[in-house]
């Protein structure tokens, strides 16, 4: 059986380096940033992205995110793996439970869902149906 998670996550950090651009070329960076969750899924996450930007304000990106917390009434960590894109204030992405992540009481987690997230806002909601094996 399926269930639907809904809430919201908040940056807490965002550390974004570039690490290869050039004149005339796309520019590829990296952020590390920590998130934390609140709602159906609650707790902090590490995540690191990489991201590039095909002209101005607009690319796409991958990513892998360690969540530590709570899934319902189940406790533990789980990793997201991310891709998505980005157009001038809204970036669009989904997620899926990396299979055989979960630990603790989240072991054998499984699942996907995604955001669309606003420049500026101060909380993005998320949806996550998830099951267990």
């Amino acid at each position: 059986m399926t269930t639907k998670a809904t809430g919201s996550f908040t940056f807490i950090s965002w550390d974004e380096q570039p690490y290869s651009e050039g004149e005339g070329e796309s520019k590829l960076t990296r952020a590390s940033v920590t998130n934390t969750f609140e709602g159906d899924v609650q707790g902090q996450s590490v995540l690191e992205y990489l991201m590039i930007y095909l002209d101005e304000g607009t690319g796409s990106y991958i990513g892998l995110e360690k969540v530590v917390g709570r899934v319902g009434d189940r406790s533990g960590s789980f990793v997201l793996q991310h891709s998505g894109t980005f157009a001038g204030p809204t970036v669009q992405g989904s997620w899926s439970v990396v299979p055989g992540s979960g630990s603790g009481e989240l072991q054998g987690l499984q699942g996907s869902g995604g955001f669309v997230a606003e420049h500026g806002q101060q909380a993005t909601p998320y949806t996550l149906e998830y099951a267990f094996e």
